[in-house]
Parts: structure tokens; sequence; C-alpha cells
């Protein structure tokens, strides 16, 4: 199959220090830069191309990604995403803060004559600020996606943002304590349980991201965690072997989340549901939904196999083997203006391509099956690429 074009992943493991089984942890939370394992867990599980989707280590990540294309390191092709652009007040300790719209304008104009190539408006940012960031990122051709809080989907897709990240999770227009440019308590888990699909606020919204062209991330591996706390799927013992002790013993405390938290209110299966069903309807109606699980490690999902995991869980929802395949493949290439080039399998395509045991057009399990996978015409083993992070994700 073609390579896979993950469209949120992560260079980076979240850390919450001394983290115990009821949730507690002390402060801050830190963003561990995974430089050498990540690259390689992306790759063995059949991912060429991948869009950083936010950077708390830039410098890392565009340096890596000249190592990368030198065949210094193995790794996939990387889109390189700036650092955050966060409001003025942030949950991660390392991400800068915005102080205006020019401070967001400068922020881009900076990263963009580095190399950066995408950009990521975070939770707090203003609606102000959103606005100066995409001007100045679209007077330089490159895009900007969000993973929002403090501005609604409807005011970003009016602002002209690109894509949207988490689905619907995140999207906080009927939250009942929302204000403008304010994150609301929820985070968006009230109105993802109550936009269910085919209703009239789903249509519409639906109808206002097609018209102005608004791509949709899809991150089901991490919203299968987080919204479905204690429902546990079958943990693959690769996934296990590739983490430190500590970074495994994190993974299993993070399957309980504690009931105090805000979003658990409103029923995690029903959020599900809804997510899985406005995400069809999206299709139906014309709307490019791209993939990417949010690998770091947090929401038991790590780099390469949450990707697979994405693709299997696409199914789950109600697209066949083959439309999620391409969603996770084509139209991520389709996103990014590469489609000429990767994505699918073409002759005069680069030659990235997933060599698997199996028939994941027919059992779509068998994705995780990967053999070989070749990056511009050069293959790599899985195995081998796995052996080489045993026991160390989680460490760098």
């Amino acid at each position: 199959m073609p390579g896979i074009v993950g469209m949120h992943n992560h260079l980076f493991y979240v850390g919450r220090p001394n983290l115990t089984a009821e949730w507690k942890a002390e402060p801050p939370v830190l963003l561990p830069q995974m430089t050498f394992s990540a690259p390689r867990l992306y790759l063995a599980g059949g991912v060429t191309t991948m869009r950083t989707t936010g950077s708390v280590e830039p410098f890392a990540d565009l340096n890596l990604k000249k190592a990368i294309d030198a065949g210094k390191l193995p790794g996939p092709h990387i889109d390189v995403t700036a650092p955050y652009l966060e409001g003025a007040t942030s949950y991660y300790i390392q991400m800068p803060r915005l102080k205006d719209a020019e401070d967001a304008r400068q922020s881009v104009a900076f990263w963009a004559d580095r190399g950066a190539t995408s950009f990521k408006a975070y939770m707090n940012i203003t609606r102000d600020e959103l606005k100066a960031a995409l001007e100045e990122a679209h007077k330089r051709g490159l895009r900007v996606t969000g993973h929002l809080c403090s501005v609604t989907y409807p005011e970003a897709a009016e602002l002209g943002i690109d894509d949207l990240e988490h689905g619907f999770f995140v999207n906080t227009q009927l939250d009942p304590d929302k204000t403008p440019d304010t994150c609301s308590e929820s985070e968006g888990a009230y109105t993802l349980a109550h936009m269910a699909p085919g209703s009239p606020e789903a249509k519409n919204l639906i109808d206002t991201l097609v018209k102005h062209h608004v791509a949709i991330t899809s991150t089901l591996p991490v919203i299968e965690a987080w919204a479905q706390p204690g429902i546990s799927t079958p943990v693959r013992q690769e996934i296990l072997d590739a983490m430190t002790p500590e970074a495994r013993e994190d993974f299993f405390i993070g399957e309980h989340k504690p009931e105090s938290w805000p979003a658990q209110k409103y029923d995690g299966a029903t959020r599900y549901k809804n997510e899985a069903g406005l995400e069809r309807e999206f299709v139906q109606a014309g709307g490019l939904l791209i993939a990417g699980p949010d690998p770091t490690g947090a929401g038991e999902v790590l780099p390469g196999f949450g990707d697979q995991r994405e693709i299997e869980l696409l199914v789950d929802a109600g697209f066949s083997p083959v439309e999620s395949i391409r969603i996770a493949t084509l139209n991520g290439a389709i996103y990014l203006g590469r489609d000429k080039w990767i994505g699918s399998i073409a002759v005069g395509k680069n030659a990235d391509l997933v060599v698997i045991k199996g028939d994941p057009s027919k059992q779509i399990s068998d994705v995780e099956h990967v053999e070989i996978v070749f990056k511009d015409g050069v293959g790599y083993d899985s195995a081998k690429l796995l052996e080489s992070v045993r026991g160390r994700y989680g460490q760098y």
C-alpha cells in the first residue's frame, strides 16, 4: 500500500513527573524530545511522510529533517511545524505565549524564514492573534491548522484557517460557558455530546467548513483513549516493548482518567459515536478528511503504531478499508500539495511503499503486519527498526 502520510504526528513525549495511579503529578508537565526513537517508530510503522503538527524543539526538528533528507538518519519525510501559536496562558511550560496579534504575525514570519512549512494555533489563542497568523502564513503560501478551544470552529473557518485538529472533538461553539477568546471548562466535550450527526447544528457546521475549504484531521486513537476511560483495547506487545519501564507504567495509568475531570461529565461513548458520525458526514458533504493519531505516549498512543490504529478506527467509524487507507495516505498528500509525488501507487511517483503480510483492503488489521517500508525507493526492515529503539521511547 502507499506510504502513510501522518498529519497529526509529533516528535516529543508527554511527561508528567511522578504520576500516580490517582492521576496526581508534580508540575510542570514536560515535553521531552524523542528525536531518536520517534522517527524510527514512524518509519517502521509505514509512515513515509509526516507533519509534526506543533513543535517544542523547532531547531531540532528542522535539523532532523535535513539529516533524514541527506540520508544520514532513518525516518520519514518531515513537514516541520513551527512552535505552537499559543495565547497568553498554556498548560505546557515549554510553549511560547503570544502577547498580541503583532507578536503572532512576527512569530509566523520568523519561523517561515527559518524553514518551517506549517503552523499550528493552540487552545488559548485569540481571534485577533489567529487572524494575524493566518494572514502572514497565507501571504507566504503556507498553511495553518489548529487545536482550538478559545476560538470556535465556525469562527476559525470564517477567519480562514486551513485545517482543524482532533476531528470535531475540541469544537466549543455550543459550550454554555463559552465566552469570546476564552477556552471553556469542558474544552468542547459539551458541544460534541450535544451535536448529534444529522442535527441542524451539525449540518450548519459542516456546510461552513466545506464552504471555506477547511480540512479536518481525524485523530481517533487519542480520542478512543481519552473519551472512553477504562475501556481498553488489547495492547500489542510491540508497543510495550518500545517503551521505557517508566513510560510503560504511565501508559497503563493513562487508561484510567479521573472522574473529576470536567469532560468526564459528558458520556464518552456518546461523544465518540458522535465524532465518528460527524467525520463520515463531513466526507459525504465533500470535506477533506486527513488523519494522524497524535502520538505522544499520552492517551496510550505511540508513533507508527498509532498511525496504524487510526486506519483501523476509521474502518470502525464506518469507512471501508480502502477509503480508510486513502484518508491516511492520499488525502494527506493532497492537503500538503504533494499528491503528484506521494500518497498513491502510480508510475512516476516516489517509491514510498509499505509491504505488508496480508491484505488490509480485506482485513484491516493486516495493516499492523509491516515487513518492509520503502521511502524514495530505499527499503527499511521494519523489525530491525523496532529492535533499534526497543525500550527507548520515553527516554530519547
